[in-house]
């Protein structure tokens, strides 16, 4: 199994940032962050035309991180900079998860 070190996110936003969606990066992983950085800016010309404002940060992958227990989760800020991070998801947020979804279904 390849050794991810970095993720490359990109994202598309209306120009005044009220509208953003996640666009798909040419390579959207790295075996080193530096990497990840050196493509960042090929990426972007890339992707240009896709929106209004296109944005991209290479986001740490925790080595010890498992996969399968984690999100990407990103927001675009007022001041329009773009901040990522992966976070591991415990076992009481998958449960609760889990546990709201049984009960949207059950009261449809």
């Amino acid at each position: 199994m390849e050794h991810i070190a970095a993720l490359l996110l990109i994202v598309g936003c209306s120009g005044d940032t009220a509208e953003c969606r996640e666009l798909p990066a040419p390579t959207p992983v790295y075996e080193t962050f530096e990497e990840c950085e050196a493509e960042r800016p090929v990426s972007l010309r890339e992707l240009e035309t896709e929106a209004p404002r296109v944005m991209a940060t290479c986001v740490y992958v925790d080595p010890a991180l498992v996969y399968d227990d984690a999100v990407l989760e990103w927001d675009v800020t007022t001041d329009g900079k773009l901040t990522a991070s992966i976070e591991p998801v415990t076992s009481f947020e998958v449960a609760r998860n889990e546990h709201a979804r049984h009960d949207r279904t059950a009261t449809e």
